[in-house]
């Protein structure tokens, strides 16, 4: 569940989502209804599975979340 952000969804579509330091998490994919999929390279493309729960904000250019380069490690697929 997103808690108590206020983030329209569909307007992260296409849109980079960010991690903790700026890492790259990729461009948003698909939004379900408790996890936000991104994926990350052209050509060795990296997908990741991160709970809504640690999303941060949305800057309008940007989805952030609340998660370490480290920690993304385990939202990998």
């Amino acid at each position: 569940m997103s808690g108590n952000l206020n983030i329209n969804w569909s307007d992260v579509i296409k849109k980079e989502a960010r991690g903790i330091d700026d890492y790259d998490l990729g461009e948003v994919q698909e939004i379900s209804e408790d996890y936000v999929i991104t994926e990350r390279g052209v050509v060795d493309k990296t997908k990741f599975v991160i709970p809504k729960t640690f999303t941060s904000h949305f800057d309008g250019h940007n989805l952030h979340f609340k998660v370490s380069e480290q920690d993304a490690s385990k939202y990998k697929q």
